[in-house]
């Protein structure tokens, strides 16, 4: 006789969606997760970095990253290394790039900015922010909002500009694999999206932005169907790191992606442990 593992019960939508809400609350709270993020502070000469020692330059060899001058006492270690003098940071673009540890709690990497410059980002494990942190309240899931739009291929090369919160209306181009479209009340929406690792990034507005849910936007991952379809679940919409803490610069929705009706559904806002929106 053999035994055989019991039959598991498939999770429902609901179960699914409960799960995926307890996954980003754990998510933004992780040492280098939204709410740790303090810092961002592009290195444009040589400068000190908000909150942390070592003095940070440009490089000027034409590599990735920056430069920091440490002594051994300021604590700080670059890729498990003591920092006592002059060393390379690489950043993120790097295909090995460094990892910076300021203490028990503190730590950072480099990341690209348009220009050609480099950014230091401080993260704080004990964050005044994750401190604070209760959750982030949410629509219930609703399955009318679980919408099969068209996707279909653009021309290689297709790109479109898109504004960032603090680049005070300059646009940065991202590639735009393909065209998301669907019909609502009886009008067309052809959806902008860019490619985010292995999914595209759906940056949109809605009629509840500045109502009951963040005044800036949302984003959406999603990613084609075998059948040249694509699910678009806007109960997975989620908050944009820019809503946890300043220090980010979030993408904003392009013209097409702005709603003119309210999706009650996804992420509202970051709230304290008493329930009063973080920001």
């Amino acid at each position: 006789m053999t035994d055989t593992a019991p039959a598991t019960t498939p999770q429902t939508p609901e179960e699914q969606f409960a799960y995926f809400h307890s996954r980003r609350e754990l998510a933004v709270v992780q040492p280098q997760g939204s709410l740790a993020l303090t810092t961002t502070q592009v290195i444009d000469t040589e400068q000190t970095v908000w909150g942390v020692p070592g003095r940070w330059a440009p490089r000027t060899d034409g590599g990735s990253g920056v430069l920091l001058t440490a002594s051994a006492s300021d604590g700080i270690e670059v890729d498990g290394e003591t920092v006592d003098g002059t060393v390379e940071v690489r950043g993120k673009d790097d295909p090995n790039p460094s990892s910076i540890r300021f203490s028990d709690t503190v730590s950072g990497f480099v990341i690209a900015q348009e220009g050609g410059l480099y950014a230091v980002r401080i993260f704080d494990a004990q964050s005044e922010a994750i401190e604070a942190f209760g959750s982030i309240d949410a629509f219930p899931y609703d399955p009318s909002w679980v919408v099969t739009a068209d996707w279909s291929v653009n021309p290689e090369g297709t790109t479109l500009g898109f504004e960032h919160l603090k680049d005070d209306g300059q646009t940065r181009e991202e590639v735009l694999p393909g065209r998301i479209t669907f019909t609502r009340d009886g009008v067309e929406y052809d959806l902008a999206a860019f490619k985010s690792g292995r999914a595209l990034q759906l940056v949109f507005a809605d009629a509840t932005n500045g109502e009951s849910t963040y005044s800036v936007g949302r984003f959406l991952f999603v990613a084609p169907n075998a059948d040249g379809t694509i699910t678009l679940d806007f109960n997975r919409a989620v908050l944009p790191p820019c809503a946890f803490s300043y220090a980010f610069n979030c993408p904003l929705p392009p013209k097409q992606n702005r709603f003119p009706f309210a999706i009650e559904a996804g992420e509202k806002l970051p709230l304290t442990k008493d329930g009063s929106p973080l920001h």
